[in-house]
């Protein structure tokens, strides 16, 4: 049985790259993507097929990736296709058997319509409401192609009903837990994301000016094309001189970052469900996220803090965990192993194999 997974673009590796990356890999399947300028990064044994290259400039590029995906014909190559991402799934209507990997409806179309509108010159906002539109139009009407969906979380899966009237399966993302380890509670929190607006991370740095004493190291970059090249020069113009900024790090500095750092932190918006909090846990480590969105799903009290999305109650937690990390080290691994990657590949196996019975 041959399967593809159809993924927007590699044009950086976050989250939903990881779990592509891995899914490829459990399943033994091809990657059919757009951009690939970060395929350098994954290893040689996972096999990537590009559609070539998106225009680089908010709106287009997702247009163009949209494009890509819908003309694209594989369906006498494969058996069972697998979308993963906000564009991908435009191939759907000529790929059959299929099942959409959810990490969310696209969120400003969707749920933060209202704040991204708001975000953006007059003159754009004008031209955003009719592209809007139009999109959600034409991302239902793709979604009806759709045989199967699963959400990344039970967070994405009410989205799904909510804006897709569409029922799902949750099948949790995975970390390979054998991959991260301990060394010591080191002098440093981390944070590791992309720099988009609703990664809140001025809420981190702002934070961390309030707490001179402690330092904080953020990990992560953006691709070109997205929406958050403003904000992310942004947030590093004025910081800290205990705030510094990484960029984008290999998988090997990133768990040796895991093992030395002293906490974990991190304030997205109604995360779609939040990979990074459980790499931390892997290695030990105690993380303090807002309480919204997929933070819920998997930080408890024995494993970090939940709080309000604001300096003060970030502040708070931040020099309560510091002053005893240790405490919290055994639940946190134990809190990791319950999303590993044999975990998810049981299910996935489960999954496809459920597809291509009703098939």
């Amino acid at each position: 049985m041959k399967i593809v997974i159809f993924h927007d673009y590699f044009g950086s590796i976050g989250g939903g790259e990881k779990v592509v990356i891995a899914m490829a890999k459990i399943l033994d399947a091809d990657i059919i993507t757009t951009d690939t300028d970060a395929v350098k990064k994954i290893e040689p044994s996972v096999r990537v097929i590009s559609l070539g290259k998106t225009i680089k400039y908010p709106g287009l590029k997702q247009i163009s990736a949209t494009l890509k995906f819908y003309f694209c014909d594989f369906s006498k190559k494969y058996d069972v296709f697998i979308f993963s991402g906000s564009w991908a799934h435009y191939a759907a209507h000529r790929h059959h058997p299929n099942v959409w990997y959810c990490h969310t409806p696209v969120r400003v179309f969707y749920d933060n319509y209202t704040n991204f509108l708001r975000s953006l010159p007059v003159f754009k906002q004008i031209f955003f409401r009719g592209y809007a539109q139009i999109f959600r139009v034409v991302d239902r009407s793709s979604i009806s192609h759709i045989d199967h969906i699963v959400a990344n979380s039970h967070n994405v899966q009410m989205r799904i009903k909510q804006f897709y009237n569409h029922e799902s399966d949750v099948i949790y993302p995975p970390i390979d837990s054998s991959k991260f380890y301990f060394s010591e509670y080191g002098n440093f929190w981390l944070s590791v994301n992309r720099l988009y607006p609703e990664k809140q991370i001025e809420l981190q740095i702002e934070s961390f000016r309030a707490m001179p004493e402690q330092k904080l190291a953020i990990a992560g970059g953006f691709a070109q094309g997205d929406h958050s090249a403003t904000y992310a020069k942004k947030i590093q113009a004025v910081i800290p001189q205990n705030v510094s900024f990484l960029g984008e790090i290999t998988d090997a500095e990133l768990c040796d970052l895991f093992a030395h750092c002293k906490g974990f932190i991190c304030t997205a918006k109604d995360e779609d469900f939040g990979l990074t909090p459980l790499e931390a846990m892997a290695g030990g480590k105690p993380v303090v996220a807002v309480n919204s969105g997929g933070f819920r799903e998997t930080i408890t009290s024995p494993t970090g803090i939940l709080v309000e999305p604001e300096v003060p109650s970030i502040v708070t937690a931040v020099r309560q965990i510091s002053e005893n990390p240790a405490q919290y080290h055994d639940a946190c691994i134990a809190r990791a192993r319950a999303f590993d990657i044999s975990v998810f590949a049981e299910q996935l196996h489960k999954k496809v194999n459920d597809i291509t019975k009703i098939s």
